[in-house]
Parts: structure tokens; sequence; C-alpha cells
């Protein structure tokens, strides 16, 4: 499987060699630059799949970048989290209007960092599948306009977290989903670590799919999580 490629943009070394070390801890490839007009240019040069992007740069700062890369067809869909400083409310929000997928204040903590960039690469690689009106597995039909689940053919009335969840199981179907990673998606990163909201939801979501009596649909995997069979 080939690795990720993140780029990262900030003018300070020491934060772009504690993101690097990271990231390729995580078993990212990482190619990095300390000014706009050199992230242009490694875009340019390189397969890409997300951008990391400090806001104050010399020169051409965080906003001129990504308004550059937006006008580029071929980094329309790009990935990018940026990072800001707390009192730059302005820039983020308009950072977020340019295209921004996320960010990430300063100082931030590296394992909320890359906890965020796996967040935004996994939404980004299921988007395809939501765009596909309707999602079926068995005897489950999951309709993501409508927002209504059925099983075998009845109704089932889910919360909107539980037809999150759902949905992202049968997304990846076959592929084992940690607690963390579905509090990431469905949740956001504030709740990491509690995972029993996961375990609570998967229970009720069992019930009312009938998989609490058949075991047909939903897998435990002890000690990681749970994956659609």
């Amino acid at each position: 499987m080939l690795k990720k490629k993140i780029l990262i943009v900030d003018d300070e070394e020491h934060i772009l060699e504690l993101i690097k070390f990271n990231l390729e801890k995580n078993g990212f490839e990482v190619l990095s630059s300390d000014n706009g007009e050199d992230c242009i240019q490694i875009l340019e040069g390189n397969s890409v799949d997300l951008l990391v992007l400090d806001l104050m740069l010399p020169g051409m700062d965080g906003i001129d970048v990504c308004k550059e890369i937006r006008k580029i067809d071929k980094f329309n869909n790009l990935p990018i989290i940026m990072l800001t400083a707390k009192g730059e409310e302005t820039d983020r929000i308009l950072g977020l209007e340019l295209g921004a997928d996320d960010y990430i204040t300063k100082p931030f903590s590296v394992r909320e960092l890359v906890a965020r960039i796996k967040a935004v690469l996994r939404r980004t690689d299921t988007k395809g599948i939501d765009k596909q009106k309707i999602l079926k597995l068995k005897g489950i039909s999951l309709d993501t306009e409508k927002h209504e689940v059925t099983v075998d053919g009845n109704l089932v009335d889910l919360t909107l977290k539980e037809f999150e969840l759902l949905k992202m199981l049968i997304a990846n179907r076959g592929k084992v989903l940690s607690r963390n990673t579905l509090l990431d998606d469905i949740w956001g990163f504030d709740y990491f670590g509690e995972t029993r909201t996961v375990d609570v939801h998967i229970r009720h979501l069992r019930k009312k799919i009938g998989d609490d009596e058949t075991g047909e649909y939903i897998e435990t995997i002890r000690g990681v999580g749970y994956k659609m069979k």
C-alpha cells in the first residue's frame, strides 16, 4: 500500500521537524517548505495527498497560497489543514471560506494534528462513496439523501449518529475501524478517548437492525473496534 504524502509549510524550523518526525512515525511520507512560493512549486512537481499550511508565512502568506492553489484545477480537491495563531480568527474564517478543510490553533498537540490529518484523509477517501445515493449490504439499504435505513424492506428509525456510524461501517466493509477512528470521524476530536460512546451506539444500532440476535452484520474486534462483515 502506497504511503500518503503530506506537504508541511511553516517558517519555523522546529515545528517542521516536529511534525515531520511524528508523521513519518505514523507511516506518512513527508515533504516540507518554509515559504509559500516553494509550496506551489512542490505541489506542481509532486503528487501530494494533503497540505498542512501555516497562515503566517513570510512573503506569500497562507491565505495567498490557498487562493493560488484553488485557482489551479488539479488542486481543487486537495485537502488543506491550516495552522493558525489564537488571535487570527478572521484569517481562519477566511481560510475556511477559501477551501481549507480544517484548522488547528498554535500551540497545538502533535497527537491532535496527526488525528485531524487522518480524519481529513479518511473523509477524502470516502467522498466517492458519499456521492452514492443508496448504500446496500445484504438486507440493509441506506439512503444517503433521505437519511433513511431499511432492513429487509422495513424502515428503521436511527438517530443521526447511528446513521453516520452505520454508513461508515458499510462504506468500509471488511475493514477494521478502531473506536478512536469512529470517534474522530463521527463525534470529532473533542471526544478522543471516550470509547464507551462508540460501544453504546454500536449496541443500540445492533438492536435496531436486528444484529443483536443474528450477529449477521457487525463484528466486534476485541481490544480494537468494529468491522462490517
